[in-house]
């Protein structure tokens, strides 16, 4: 999905399906002409949503495009990224703080709450929101209203939350890292974010408006690829889905001259699915979701079901497939180079960074 912001919506649609007053790129497969009925559905509610979908389908595009359909279009849009919380800060960015309510607090501030006033909150990566935070977060949801560090009484608020996530959250509560009640409180409205695989008719049209996109960022010409390598980025899984395809174009236009080995270094990844299989989103047993297309499922065998183990390999693997280079690694698995940090300290105690790579002699080790 285009990372652009148009000045002020602007209604689309596609032959025979509905119209849309947001201006993204979104795609004309099957399963997306569901997810902007579903988009229009939700847009004319107000109650929490949650989005879910691998990493770099799009999710907050999905929940911006929530916002200009709905009601509050013309309030703000504050989003918030839970995996990048200070611990220490956490209940002051998103509640506020009065003046003088710890040391460094020389004025008071809002916090995420009460600047998304009237407007939508979208949380990101809600399943990495600490645990000791979940109750200050449900009980703002349940009560409408937050209480600011140092402050002594609460504050009404009128927001809408869309929170976001690549995990099963069902999973997660199981595991007790996320509150049952929260969970079911944020899952009001449910929509699945298919991957990049799942609609592989629209890459063409997303190498073509990406392609025109830079180009216009970077003053340069687009890039056309030729009939053969066009077919290869179709039939390729796109492990990091819309963001990797987009980053893949970015660099063939920034680098022309080194455009086949950037192609084939994003062929040449190992991943599970890069045999053109789909797998399935994050998704909710508990009824609530909003279907968008057929449920697909996975039948490749895995070495283990414990999720944290799953990741812990996962991490290890891109680690050996790229050398060892943590850059490289975090573009494989899709994750930014602060995430890939906690990542890799938690799967490779041992591990140390070293200009972006592991030291030879303190390697990955297995667990």
């Amino acid at each position: 999905m285009s990372s652009s912001r148009p000045a002020r919506p602007v209604e689309r649609g596609f032959p025979g399906g509905p119209r849309v007053p947001w201006q993204r790129v979104i795609g004309e497969a099957e399963v997306m002409r569901h997810l902007e009925q579903a988009i229009l559905r939700v847009g004319a509610v107000d109650c929490p949503v949650l989005v879910t979908g691998e990493t770099g389908c799009g999710k907050e595009e999905v929940a911006r495009a929530i916002h200009a359909a709905g009601s509050r279009n013309a309030r703000p849009f504050v989003a918030v990224n839970c995996g990048a919380i200070v611990a220490t800060l956490a209940e002051s960015q998103l509640f506020g703080h009065a003046r003088g309510s710890f040391t460094g607090a020389d004025a008071s501030a809002a916090g995420a709450f009460r600047s998304a006033d009237r407007g939508i909150l979208f949380l990101d990566e809600i399943g990495e929101m600490p645990l000791d935070l979940q109750p200050k977060l449900l009980r703002a949801l349940q009560q409408r209203e937050v209480t600011p560090v140092g402050a002594a009484e609460p504050i009404p608020i009128d927001v809408q939350v869309i929170a976001a996530t690549n995990r099963d959250l069902a999973v997660e509560v199981a595991a007790g890292r996320f509150r049952e009640d929260l969970f079911y409180r944020l899952n009001v409205l449910h929509l699945t974010i298919p991957p990049l695989r799942a609609r592989r008719d629209d890459i063409p049209r997303f190498v073509e408006h990406f392609s025109r996109h830079f180009a216009a960022v970077y003053g340069i010409p687009e890039w056309r690829p030729d009939p053969g390598t066009l077919a290869r980025m179709v039939g390729f899984s796109w492990p990091g889905n819309v963001r990797q395809l987009a980053q893949t174009i970015q660099k063939m236009l920034i680098f022309p001259d080194q455009s086949d080995a950037i192609l084939e270094e994003t062929f040449a990844i190992a991943t599970p699915g890069n045999d053109g299989r789909p797998t399935r989103s994050p998704s909710s047993p508990t009824g609530d979701a909003i279907p968008i297309g057929p449920t697909v499922t996975v039948d490749a065998a895995l070495p283990t079901l414990d999720l944290d183990e799953l990741r812990h390999l996962a991490v290890r693997q891109a680690l050996v497939s790229t050398g060892g280079h943590r850059g490289r690694a975090a573009r494989l698995l899709g994750v930014c180079p602060n995430t890939m940090t906690k990542l890799v300290a938690a799967a490779c105690p041992g591990a140390r960074a070293t200009r972006g790579r592991q030291r030879k002699d303190r390697g990955p080790k297995p667990r």
